[in-house]
């Protein structure tokens, strides 16, 4: 046994709409954007991960960026295989001088159809995944949050990411309700940048939109702590000549606000669907929050204020589904029936 499990490499991966961690031996050893730049004349692959995010939206006619990942599933399955693999041979000390055989535990949301599944095995391995398993990412959270999942006891998840929020209620290892919703991280993006056309009159691209997001995001108006004012630049609709403009929190909060409701109407969708005990459970545990989109400013009390229930970040909301898919492949024995 030990013979064989020296020639076999086996990794967690957080296959995300935005981003794609990898773990390998406990650490984090890949962690880049879910994005592929191509040559539109060879059709050759030119750049994956940081280096193509680079290139995204300052392209020429014969350079192409795509996100392979749309809502949390494969849109373009080449392109998914081959970022897969170019992600897998970015871990250190890959390489041998013997073929390795890859065993794989890899998280998908928890919403996704058999097909959309089979998409997913079928791009590791054409990867080079000799073994290739599934968990869904509410459960993978939640490990990664340090739950016990296994116990009797009632948890609700809220795992906010690019393409997907994933709300589930989890006890004895088992998923109880669930909901899937394809409004995340992407839909906030999408939401500063159409807030800016129609009140500044000015056009900006997907990165800027991010940026945004992250420097002033927020989905309240009264935070304790705001953040400094943000200088956008960006092509004026009216002249096309490029300009700056200043925008603060509580203007992003309020574009934010349509996606954010529906995530709340989700999350108290959820709370209805579940059973009365379980209820009781998540009273006195709360509501966990983990992914990219959870560490939007204020959404932890925005959540409070409309559920009245005790709301809890994520130690590394951005990791912690990987974080817990890598947990549950060094478990794998004690998580078989978790990990399809």
């Amino acid at each position: 046994m030990g013979l064989f499990s020296f020639f076999t490499k086996e990794i967690a991966m957080d296959l995300g709409t935005a981003n794609t961690i990898i773990i390998f031996n406990d650490k984090v050893v890949v962690e880049e954007p879910s994005i592929v730049a191509f040559e539109r004349s060879s059709g050759k692959i030119i750049a994956v991960g940081k280096r193509a995010q680079l290139m995204h939206g300052k392209t020429h006619e014969n350079i192409k960026t795509i996100r392979p990942l749309r809502d949390g599933v494969i849109a373009d399955f080449q392109a998914a295989e081959y970022m897969m693999r170019e992600l897998i041979n970015m871990i250190p000390g890959k390489k041998s001088f013997l073929p390795q055989s890859l065993k794989m535990v890899i998280c998908i949301p928890s919403g996704i159809t058999e097909v959309e599944e089979r998409a997913v095995k079928d791009s590791a391995e054409q990867a080079g995944a000799k073994e290739v398993r599934l968990i869904h990412e509410p459960m993978a959270a939640a490990i990664g949050i340090g739950i016990d999942v296994m116990e009797p006891t009632g948890n609700m998840i809220v795992d906010i990411g690019g393409g997907t929020s994933e709300i589930a209620v989890i006890a004895l290892g088992g998923i109880v309700t669930n909901e899937s919703i394809r409004i995340a991280g992407d839909d906030f993006n999408k939401d500063i940048e159409e807030y800016m056309k129609k009140q500044h009159n000015i056009t900006i691209g997907e990165r800027t939109s991010e940026r945004i997001k992250i420097e002033v995001g927020a989905a309240i108006t009264d935070l304790d702590n705001p953040p400094q004012d943000y200088p956008v630049h960006g092509r004026d609709m009216l002249t096309g000549i490029p300009k700056e403009i200043t925008v603060n929190y509580a203007e992003i909060a309020h574009c934010l606000d349509k996606s954010i409701s529906k995530i709340e109407t989700a999350v108290l969708h959820a709370l209805e669907m579940t059973p009365p005990e379980l209820s009781a459970d998540i009273f006195r545990t709360g509501i966990y929050l983990a992914g990219g989109g959870s560490m939007l400013r204020g959404l932890d009390k925005r959540l409070h204020l409309k559920t009245q229930l005790p709301v809890h970040m994520a130690e590394d909301p951005l990791r912690a589904v990987a974080r817990g898919t890598g947990i549950a492949l060094k478990n794998f024995d004690k998580f078989t029936f978790l990990i399809k």
